[in-house]
């Protein structure tokens, strides 16, 4: 569904839905705070807050730990139309990112600046804090070799479901284990006839998303082009940047953007403090 301006009334196919929304949560939508420009943080960040930096070929994937305040910067070093992500709780795998809940719970599915990632829990588990590109897709999913045969015309490309399912096996996980994903510098939209479609040119080199990690976590990234990304098969290098943010303050724009964030966060204290770790 196509989102409206906040400063237009909705008058589409689900206006009475929304209408039913905005009634029940008092317009909690409409008084979500605007995060869409991005904070100007400089692309090269401080060596010593720098814990690693990885290259992921194109095609290819990586696994890594994010510990709780970490935060990871996927950065688009060649414009590539599409890197993917899975996030799961470290010290609870069977706790995993949920797209679906992520988008119906915002209201926003052109995920972005300022929203946060649901768990399937109704914990977050991580913060978009930056995103120069501001077009992330959790609707779609990744690539498969399905995709790869209609868009390419050869199954065999590495894609994102394989890449995925590699992971999960090297990590105590396996391919029931791999669900929906976040695809980043992916702006899918859809038409008028509800169908899901391409937008625009894509990233360009030098595009980066901030993922401040809320939980401690274990995130899955595949370096492989959107399904409906533009072009020939032609993934690039992307560089993974672990650095320690700055610790969120009282009126952070990502814990305080929403209700919907701001319940996401008191489920977080509440389980942290039953391990011992508020």
């Amino acid at each position: 569904m196509a989102e409206a301006s906040r400063n237009e009334k909705y008058t589409g196919p689900y206006a009475a839905q929304q209408e039913r929304y905005d009634r029940l949560f008092g317009g909690a939508r409409a008084k979500a705070r605007d995060f869409s420009e991005a904070t100007g943080n400089p692309a090269d960040l401080p060596e010593d807050l720098v814990r690693s930096r990885e290259t992921v070929p194109g095609g290819w994937a990586h696994a890594l730990p994010l510990a709780r305040g970490e935060t990871l910067r996927a950065l688009n070093t060649h414009g590539t139309p599409g890197v993917s992500l899975l996030f799961y709780n470290a010290k609870d795998r069977s706790e995993r990112f949920n797209a679906g809940d992520t988008v119906k719970i915002q209201w926003n599915a052109r995920l972005a600046r300022g929203r946060v990632l649901f768990s399937d829990m109704g914990r977050v588990l991580a913060s978009i804090t930056d995103d120069s590109f501001g077009h992330n897709d959790a609707l779609t999913g990744g690539s498969t070799p399905a995709s790869n045969e209609e868009r390419y015309g050869d199954a065999t490309l590495r894609n994102t479901r394989d890449n995925f399912i590699l992971l999960a096996s090297k990590n105590g996980l396996d391919k029931r284990d791999v669900a929906p994903c976040l695809t980043l510098f992916a702006p899918v939209g859809v038409d008028g006839e509800g169908r899901f479609i391409w937008e625009g040119e894509g990233p360009a080199p030098g595009d980066y998303v901030d993922l401040r990690a809320e939980l401690d976590l274990l995130v899955f990234v595949s370096n492989a082009p959107h399904p409906f990304a533009p072009g020939d098969y032609a993934p690039r290098d992307i560089d993974l940047i672990v650095w320690t943010s700055p610790p969120p303050a009282a009126d952070d724009f990502c814990r305080t953007a929403t209700e919907e964030a701001v319940r996401g966060f008191e489920n977080n204290a509440r389980y942290l403090a039953a391990l011992g770790e508020e």
